[in-house]
């Protein structure tokens, strides 16, 4: 929520039931923790060596080198296979597969993604035919490859996130099981402890083989993980 969205605390009506603390000084101190947060975050990003390396090397984002990394591990990125990406934003995976030289690459996502030579992109729903139709049309053939980064917005509450991000990859899987070529790879975001038992149970129904990667550039304190599938045996 932004901060114009906000409830604002008006401060007590009752001068008897006052804590003794002004509403001015709330104010301040609110405003104090979300400066430190701010600045926290900030040196976070200043220190962190992937950050400095996605500016120099023309990376939207860190998370470029995740799925570059988990190539070295699973090798799924190759010049003659078509991709898609699912949740795209801000582009960076998308960078990614242009740069491996992929033959086709194609992204989603609900939030504006800027343009990225070699790829095509579209702002919608995966749940929704018509954007789903929309994207597809960016393939000349059924992907070898789908990848999801999606994730939703964390509440700090780790089993909800679990839970959260679980449901986007469940989406996910479900799309792959359409669309996916027969023999080709799937990849996708899960968090703490990953895949849920009844999701690694449908993945290896359909899959050959699937493993979890935690990729260095992934953040020691985060808890993501990647599963990677391979091998699709088909609906």
């Amino acid at each position: 929520m932004s901060d114009d969205g906000k409830r604002r605390w008006k401060g007590p009506t009752d001068k008897k039931r006052s804590s003794g603390r002004r509403t001015g000084e709330r104010k301040v101190i609110a405003y104090r923790a979300k400066s430190e947060s701010s600045k926290k975050w900030i040196e976070r990003q200043l220190s962190d060596p992937y950050v400095q390396k996605a500016k120099a090397e023309g990376f939207r984002a860190r998370a470029a080198y995740k799925l570059l990394e988990i190539n070295d591990q699973a090798k799924i990125l190759r010049p003659d296979i078509r991709v898609v990406d699912l949740g795209c934003a801000p582009g960076g995976w998308l960078q990614a597969c242009v740069r491996a030289k992929v033959k086709e690459v194609v992204g989603i996502d609900l939030l504006e993604t800027e343009p990225v030579a070699g790829a095509f992109i579209v702002q919608g729903d995966v749940n929704e035919p018509d954007d789903v139709a929309a994207m597809m049309a960016g393939l000349t053939g059924p992907p070898d490859l789908i990848l999801s980064d999606m994730a939703a917005n964390t509440t700090g509450h780790k089993q909800t996130d679990s839970l959260r991000t679980a449901a986007l990859t469940d989406i996910a899987l479900h799309f792959t099981e359409q669309h996916l070529v027969r023999g080709g790879a799937f990849c996708s975001k899960v968090f703490q402890g990953g895949a849920t038992p009844e999701m690694m149970e449908r993945l290896k129904h359909l899959f050959k083989t699937v493993k979890h990667i935690k990729p260095p550039a992934s953040r020691a304190g985060s808890p993501e993980l990647f599963v990677v599938a391979k091998g699709f045996r088909g609906r």
